[in-house]
């Protein structure tokens, strides 16, 4: 899984990805837990999801937030999260325009987040939200 470095809306973001062999294989971005309180695309959680989807096939991707790892930016309260996933999506676009479908997965804030995405980008045809903390966040979205 190498590492590359993408543009974001707030600098450079740091990201492993797994491309699939084949180029109309599926996309999926994984979300990582809140960067306050330690999330990276290093947790636990999200790893094993990046791992789950790159054994079905997929060409998968897990990136750091705003101000977390080698990503550049600080924390902006979820609208700037959301502007990075919203990056790494026009970045697949670009490199990858014959995917069959985009998903999207995130773990507690990342959820919330995927499932702001989701409601935005019509292009997102699969989502899981794992452990969504319905209790810190507005999801009237």
């Amino acid at each position: 899984m190498p590492e590359i470095i993408l543009n974001g809306p707030a600098g450079r973001i740091e990201a492993r990805y797994l491309p699939s062999p084949d180029p109309k294989a599926p996309v999926a971005i994984i979300l990582h837990p809140h960067p306050r309180h330690g999330g990276s695309m290093n947790n636990k959680v999200t790893y094993l999801t990046y791992q789950s989807f790159v054994e079905k096939g997929f060409t998968v991707l897990r990136f750091n937030f705003r101000g977390v790892g080698k990503s550049e930016g600080t924390y902006d309260d979820g609208e700037g999260e959301l502007s990075d996933a919203a990056a790494i999506i026009d970045w697949f676009q670009t490199f990858r325009p014959n995917a069959r479908s985009f998903w999207v997965a995130g773990f507690s804030f990342g959820a919330w987040i995927g499932m702001q995405l989701l409601m935005r980008r019509p292009e997102i045809r699969g989502f899981i939200s794992i452990a969504p903390p319905a209790n810190l966040y507005d999801f009237s979205f």
